[in-house]
């Protein structure tokens, strides 16, 4: 592998974000981890590591992000779009807020981070989009997540299209419910699932009722899927929305 072969992560410093970081740090890349806020993990991780402050909303430091990676190592080989926001509200709940918060997080800045990436990635790239099983199915007042992440399978596949004669690849990856701060927050939020029973005897009776392996993935089994993606070995792969679910939700 290239000594410099270097990955962004938006969203990288925590959830599922901080172990995709971390799978592909001990892959042997060089990685980027971009959120508003530094949880540490680049300092933790070690010199291959680094931070950079980033709203993923904003469309300009999208473009700031790519040419600081470009300035510290001179290539960007692979990008996974990860960061990401869940919330639950019923149909009469939404407001025009909510709305732009999950779109603009879940869907807007995966565009927008691959507008600015491409530009600069040889054939050979790879983006990765870290989608959901929302994105498959839609659930009781998850009208506006699952929007977004509806359009981030549209996305994957209109760009694999698109970037394919480029030589670069565009994938989704959809885990079931992991086990996160972020994920255990929002559902125990007021119209989540949870609410009424909280969200480990929530997560236990999903896993029990509705997953294959009586279990849910880790975070660290999503990164694990992702820097498989990323490498030679999935290198016939493009356009595709790969569960990582353990049998939620199997599909053909």
């Amino acid at each position: 592998m290239d000594t410099k072969r270097t990955v962004i992560v938006t969203g990288g410093g925590r959830g599922i974000g901080r172990d995709i970081s971390s799978a592909f740090y001990h892959a042997g890349y060089h990685v980027l981890i971009a959120s508003r806020q530094d949880s540490g993990l680049a300092s933790q991780l070690g010199d291959r590591a680094k931070f950079v402050k980033t709203d993923v909303r904003q469309v300009e430091e999208l473009k700031n992000l790519v040419d600081q990676t470009l300035n510290w190592t001179q290539t960007l080989n692979v990008l996974v779009n990860n960061a990401g926001l869940s919330g639950w509200r019923p149909l009469q709940k939404v407001d025009e807020p909510f709305w732009d918060l999950l779109i603009e997080t879940n869907l807007k800045s995966a565009l927008f981070a691959t507008q600015a990436v491409v530009p600069k990635m040889k054939p050979g790239g790879v983006i990765i989009n870290i989608s959901s099983i929302a994105a498959k199915r839609g659930t009781a007042n998850n009208s506006v997540y699952c929007a977004a992440k509806f359009g981030v399978s549209g996305i994957t596949q209109a760009l694999a299209k698109e970037l394919g004669p480029q030589g670069i690849r565009v994938l989704a990856v959809c885990p079931v419910l992991i086990k996160t701060p972020g994920l255990l927050e929002a559902l125990e939020g007021e119209f989540a699932p949870a609410f009424a029973r909280g969200a480990d005897a929530f997560l236990r009776q999903f896993a029990a009722e509705q997953s294959a392996l009586q279990r849910l993935p880790s975070a660290q089994e999503v990164g694990e899927v992702c820097v498989f993606l990323a490498s030679e070995r999935a290198s016939a792969m493009t356009g595709q929305a790969i569960n990582v679910d353990c049998g939620v939700f199997p599909s053909l």
